[in-house]
Protein backbone atom coordinates (compact mmCIF):
# COMPACT_ATOMS: atom_id res chain seq x y z
CA UNK A 1 0.00 0.00 0.00
CA UNK A 2 1.38 3.50 -0.97
CA UNK A 3 1.60 5.55 2.52
CA UNK A 4 3.52 8.47 0.97
CA UNK A 5 2.81 10.98 -1.92
CA UNK A 6 5.69 13.62 -2.96
CA UNK A 7 4.83 16.45 -4.83
CA UNK A 8 7.91 18.04 -7.06
CA UNK A 9 8.29 20.64 -9.80
CA UNK A 10 9.67 24.05 -9.78
CA UNK A 11 9.46 26.88 -7.33
CA UNK A 12 5.75 28.17 -7.51
CA UNK A 13 4.34 25.54 -9.29
CA UNK A 14 1.74 25.33 -6.16
CA UNK A 15 3.59 22.09 -4.75
CA UNK A 16 2.95 23.81 -0.89
CA UNK A 17 -0.45 25.42 -1.83
CA UNK A 18 -1.73 22.43 -3.34
CA UNK A 19 -0.25 19.62 -0.94
CA UNK A 20 -1.95 21.19 2.23
CA UNK A 21 -5.42 20.68 0.47
CA UNK A 22 -4.82 18.07 -0.75
CA UNK A 23 -4.26 16.06 2.68
CA UNK A 24 -6.88 17.62 4.18
CA UNK A 25 -8.80 15.70 1.11
CA UNK A 26 -7.39 12.66 1.76
CA UNK A 27 -7.64 12.54 5.36
CA UNK A 28 -3.22 12.30 5.48
CA UNK A 29 -0.61 14.45 6.96
CA UNK A 30 1.22 17.12 5.18
CA UNK A 31 5.16 18.40 5.31
CA UNK A 32 6.74 20.63 3.30
CA UNK A 33 10.44 19.98 2.82
CA UNK A 34 11.75 22.94 3.16
CA UNK A 35 9.44 24.26 5.91
CA UNK A 36 10.67 22.00 8.38
CA UNK A 37 14.15 22.57 7.17
CA UNK A 38 13.32 26.02 8.08
CA UNK A 39 12.23 25.11 11.43
CA UNK A 40 15.48 22.88 12.02
CA UNK A 41 17.74 25.26 11.31
CA UNK A 42 15.87 28.08 13.16
CA UNK A 43 16.11 30.44 9.49
CA UNK A 44 14.55 30.69 6.43
CA UNK A 45 16.25 28.81 3.50
CA UNK A 46 17.07 31.83 1.55
CA UNK A 47 19.35 32.95 4.58
CA UNK A 48 21.11 29.31 4.57
CA UNK A 49 21.96 29.84 1.21
CA UNK A 50 23.84 32.94 2.05
CA UNK A 51 24.88 32.16 4.79
CA UNK A 52 25.82 28.61 4.61
CA UNK A 53 25.78 27.74 1.22
CA UNK A 54 23.94 25.50 -1.57
CA UNK A 55 25.74 22.35 -0.55
CA UNK A 56 25.43 23.03 3.32
CA UNK A 57 21.12 23.52 2.59
CA UNK A 58 21.22 20.58 0.14
CA UNK A 59 22.95 18.22 2.74
CA UNK A 60 20.40 19.15 5.55
CA UNK A 61 17.60 18.48 2.86
CA UNK A 62 18.42 14.49 1.78
CA UNK A 63 18.47 14.59 5.86
CA UNK A 64 15.31 16.05 6.41
CA UNK A 65 13.77 13.82 3.48
CA UNK A 66 15.04 10.25 4.76
CA UNK A 67 13.01 11.47 8.06
CA UNK A 68 10.01 12.41 6.32
CA UNK A 69 10.25 9.39 4.07
CA UNK A 70 9.42 7.65 6.96
CA UNK A 71 5.95 9.06 8.06
CA UNK A 72 3.03 6.98 7.02
CA UNK A 73 -0.09 8.45 4.88
CA UNK A 74 1.87 11.84 3.92
CA UNK A 75 1.89 14.09 1.71
CA UNK A 76 5.48 15.58 1.37
CA UNK A 77 6.20 19.20 -1.11
CA UNK A 78 9.61 18.76 -2.17
CA UNK A 79 12.26 21.93 -2.77
CA UNK A 80 12.30 22.73 -6.53
CA UNK A 81 16.06 21.09 -6.91
CA UNK A 82 15.14 17.91 -4.33
CA UNK A 83 15.10 15.66 -7.01
CA UNK A 84 19.04 16.59 -8.51
CA UNK A 85 20.28 14.78 -5.92
CA UNK A 86 20.75 11.40 -6.89
CA UNK A 87 20.33 9.42 -3.59
CA UNK A 88 16.82 11.91 -2.61
CA UNK A 89 15.61 10.32 -5.67
CA UNK A 90 16.04 6.51 -4.69
CA UNK A 91 14.92 7.62 -1.31
CA UNK A 92 11.26 9.26 -3.02
CA UNK A 93 11.04 6.41 -5.90
CA UNK A 94 11.23 3.70 -2.72
CA UNK A 95 9.20 5.04 -0.18
CA UNK A 96 5.73 6.05 -2.42
CA UNK A 97 4.76 7.90 -4.98
CA UNK A 98 5.68 10.80 -6.83
CA UNK A 99 3.95 13.32 -8.60
CA UNK A 100 5.31 16.12 -10.99
CA UNK A 101 2.96 19.35 -10.87
CA UNK A 102 4.03 20.54 -14.29
CA UNK A 103 3.82 24.30 -14.65
CA UNK A 104 4.42 26.32 -18.21
CA UNK A 105 7.18 28.51 -17.82
CA UNK A 106 4.85 31.86 -18.81
CA UNK A 107 2.92 30.94 -15.51
CA UNK A 108 6.08 30.39 -13.49
CA UNK A 109 7.22 33.85 -14.87
CA UNK A 110 3.81 35.31 -13.90
CA UNK A 111 4.06 33.70 -10.42
CA UNK A 112 7.74 34.78 -9.59
CA UNK A 113 9.02 37.66 -11.64
CA UNK A 114 8.27 40.35 -8.79
CA UNK A 115 9.87 37.57 -5.58
CA UNK A 116 12.95 38.01 -3.75
CA UNK A 117 12.69 35.08 -1.70
CA UNK A 118 13.75 32.64 -4.23
CA UNK A 119 17.48 32.07 -3.82
CA UNK A 120 18.05 31.16 -6.97
CA UNK A 121 16.45 33.80 -8.33
CA UNK A 122 16.91 36.61 -6.03
CA UNK A 123 19.62 38.52 -8.45
CA UNK A 124 17.24 38.26 -11.29
CA UNK A 125 14.35 39.83 -10.36
CA UNK A 126 16.82 42.17 -8.57
CA UNK A 127 18.56 43.02 -12.16
CA UNK A 128 14.96 43.59 -13.39
CA UNK A 129 16.03 41.30 -16.42
CA UNK A 130 13.23 41.25 -19.26
CA UNK A 131 10.49 39.23 -19.39
CA UNK A 132 11.81 37.24 -22.17
CA UNK A 133 15.17 36.81 -20.20
CA UNK A 134 13.37 35.46 -17.41
CA UNK A 135 11.26 32.63 -19.15
CA UNK A 136 14.79 31.74 -21.18
CA UNK A 137 16.19 31.23 -17.66
CA UNK A 138 12.86 29.40 -16.49
CA UNK A 139 13.14 27.48 -19.38
CA UNK A 140 16.94 26.50 -19.02
CA UNK A 141 16.90 25.01 -15.65
CA UNK A 142 13.29 23.01 -16.72
CA UNK A 143 15.44 21.58 -19.24
CA UNK A 144 18.06 20.90 -16.68
CA UNK A 145 15.64 19.49 -14.02
CA UNK A 146 13.22 17.48 -17.14
CA UNK A 147 15.11 14.51 -16.61
CA UNK A 148 14.43 14.11 -12.98
CA UNK A 149 10.66 15.21 -13.10
CA UNK A 150 9.67 12.90 -15.76
CA UNK A 151 10.54 9.93 -13.62
CA UNK A 152 7.20 10.88 -11.73
CA UNK A 153 4.31 8.44 -11.64
CA UNK A 154 2.21 11.04 -12.49
CA UNK A 155 2.92 14.48 -14.20
CA UNK A 156 -0.18 16.48 -13.53
CA UNK A 157 -0.18 19.60 -15.76
CA UNK A 158 -1.09 22.81 -14.07
CA UNK A 159 -2.95 25.67 -15.86
CA UNK A 160 -5.05 28.91 -14.92
CA UNK A 161 -7.48 27.36 -13.28
CA UNK A 162 -8.74 28.37 -10.11
CA UNK A 163 -7.07 26.31 -6.87
CA UNK A 164 -10.40 24.51 -6.12
CA UNK A 165 -10.57 22.97 -9.42
CA UNK A 166 -7.28 21.96 -9.95
CA UNK A 167 -7.26 20.61 -6.39
CA UNK A 168 -9.91 18.14 -7.26
CA UNK A 169 -8.76 17.21 -10.69
CA UNK A 170 -5.25 16.64 -8.89
CA UNK A 171 -6.96 14.44 -6.37
CA UNK A 172 -9.04 12.38 -8.28
CA UNK A 173 -5.50 11.78 -10.30
CA UNK A 174 -3.73 10.71 -6.94
CA UNK A 175 -6.39 8.22 -5.89
CA UNK A 176 -6.39 6.64 -9.19
CA UNK A 177 -2.38 6.13 -8.47
CA UNK A 178 -3.24 5.22 -5.21
CA UNK A 179 -5.66 2.31 -6.09
CA UNK A 180 -4.05 0.63 -8.88
CA UNK A 181 -1.98 -2.55 -8.83
CA UNK A 182 1.30 -2.08 -8.27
Amino acid sequence: MIKRIYLTGFMTSGKSTLGKILANVLGWNFYDLDFEIEKDEEIKIAEIFKTKGEKYFRKAESIKLKKLSEKDFSIISLGGGTLVNDDNLKTILKTGKLVYLKVPPEIIYRRIKNKIDRPLFRDFVLEGNSKETFIKKIEDMLKERNKYYCQADLIFKIDNSPVGITVDKLAKSIKKLLYEKN
